[in-house]
């Protein structure tokens, strides 16, 4: 059964919205799925709600800036008057390894696929109460959480990072229990589609449904993998584009040095979007092993080993899409590009991180040997690539800048002399390269200790720092040296920030 018509019943539940506001579609791709895949159900509302930040440049992308500064805008995106089509899907997933069952959006609710100037966008509010996926949490999100979702999904974008996007979020004195009390929060986040890894392993695994799980794959491919129809095989063509798509996304997550903290199968994006902001972090002093995600007591997601969780992942998927692939052999052929798609796309991401414009064998050794020189001093990560820019390969040219982010610094000088060789040989010009590094290794990322004063202000209704950083993060490459403290090394007491999962 397909869910009723959405503009009409919009009408009823939400009244008239401005025309510059969202324009619903009556064929919703996530809601065409059928009763199974969704349930239909109503936010709790939201009490004394009140905006905290919004996205005006995302609220331009869609055309929805005037409306995004409405009373509707804010009554909508709070839970409070949303349409009766507004719904959760169901989904499954491996947490942390493990097989956990059936999961789905415990506090998600999707408000419908609206048509705006970037094209069909499904929207869905987060924290916005109970759903029957819940489980034994309170379907809501805390205002902290909410604060780091809606930077860090705008920070990404600016980065040129495959991502959801977050258009607002909205505060509320609403209390909410987790370590400690804290008040609620609901973000609003935007993306072509939230299919997750987990949706075709509900229908292949907890509740087995070969017609479903067909339904989902052919309108999955319909929508958004329609090359793959012509296929031979286009479910392992549609396996393959996912995983060629995740393999361009985590070179991205790691030439950042972003770790996304909690890459469960749930929370892998099929259309090759980071999704589901949590415990993420972008590394401060460079630590292959490092965890970001203080409830990961084994380590899983380290930044060192995500490319090799995703490919785990993709073997979850391909599982799913067995009864529709049929040859095992065939889906393994499918996942076999990852690997050649990741590779490449990571020398290429390094490279250009070095200003290396031409392809040589020899880039990978001075490539591992920089990054084995950080790990070993815990040189910045941010900071070093930045000050890349700054490298000469004049004969008598003091480096120092970059030098002094080293401890060996006889070890940092030998690599340098192979660094400069390097550039020579391709007759790199400073000038030249210096801005092109300044274009590819961002001065400002969302560290853990500039979100953290950020929502320690925000706590006590100052909302002025959480605006003034997203608006610092939107041009992550730029100078702005009124803000260079922004872009300085963490203070010694970010060390002792842990985020878990807890949110």
């Amino acid at each position: 059964m397909n869910a009723p018509d959405k503009s009409a019943l919009l009408a009823q539940a939400v009244g008239q919205e401005p025309t510059n506001g969202p324009s619903w579609c009556t064929d919703g791709f996530t809601s065409g799925q059928g009763q199974g895949f969704f349930t239909l159900l109503a936010a709790q509302p939201l009490p004394a709600a009140h905006w905290v930040a919004r996205s005006d440049a995302l609220a331009t992308e869609l055309g929805w800036d005037d409306w995004l500064q409405s009373d509707s805008a804010l009554s909508l995106l709070s839970g409070n008057r949303v349409p009766p089509t507004a719904l959760a899907t169901v989904y499954s997933g491996h947490q942390f390894g493990v097989w956990a069952g059936q999961l789905g959006d415990g506090r998600a609710l999707l408000l419908g696929e609206a048509q705006t100037r970037a094209g069909r966008q499904e929207v869905q509010l987060k924290g916005a109460g109970l759903t029957p996926y819940s489980r034994m949490g309170d379907g809501r999100a805390v205002l902290r959480s909410s604060i780091r979702e809606f930077l860090c999904s705008e920070a990404m974008q600016a980065l040129g990072v495959p991502t959801t996007r977050a258009l607002a979020v909205v505060g509320s004195p609403l209390p909410v229990r987790r370590e400690t009390v804290e008040t609620a929060a609901v973000v609003t986040r935007v993306a072509p589609s939230f299919l997750r890894f987990g949706h075709f392993e509900h229908f292949a695994h907890t509740e087995p449904d070969e017609t479903a799980l067909r339904r989902l794959a052919d309108a999955t491919l319909a929508r958004f993998f329609p090359q793959a129809l012509d296929a031979a095989q286009p479910y392992a063509a549609l396996l393959q584009a996912v995983a060629e798509r995740t393999a361009r996304l985590m070179a991205q997550w790691q030439a950042l040095g972003f770790c996304h903290g909690v890459m469960n199968t749930d929370n892998m994006s099929v259309l090759g979007l980071t999704i589901d902001y949590g415990p993420f972090g972008f590394l401060d002093a460079f630590d292959p092993g490092h965890i970001c995600n203080h409830s990961d007591h084994q380590g899983r997601y380290a930044w060192a080993k995500q490319p090799n969780v995703a490919f785990w992942n993709l073997h979850a998927l391909a599982q799913a899409l067995m009864p529709l692939i049929g040859d095992s052999d065939v889906a393994l052929a499918a996942l076999e590009p990852y690997k050649a798609t990741y590779a490449s796309a990571m020398l290429d991401a390094w490279r250009a991180k070095l200003g290396l414009t031409q392809s040589l064998e020899a880039d990978q050794a001075l490539i591992d040997d920089l990054l084995r020189l950080m790990a070993a001093d815990r040189t910045d990560f941010s900071i070093t690539f930045r000050r890349m820019a700054q490298f000469s390969t004049a004969a008598d040219a003091n480096n120092d800048v970059v030098r002094d982010m080293f401890i060996q610094r006889e070890a940092f000088d030998a690599w340098a002399a192979r660094y400069s060789t390097r550039l020579l040989a391709e007759a790199s010009v400073d000038s030249d390269r210096a801005g092109h590094l300044n274009r590819v290794n961002p001065k400002f990322v969302l560290r853990n200790h500039l979100a953290e004063t950020a929502i320690d202000r925000a706590r006590t209704g100052d909302f002025s720092e959480v605006q003034r950083l997203h608006q610092v993060l939107q041009r992550p490459f730029d100078e702005q040296p009124e803000h260079e403290a922004d872009a300085g090394f963490p203070p010694a007491w970010a060390r002792q920030l842990e985020i878990s999962c807890s949110s």
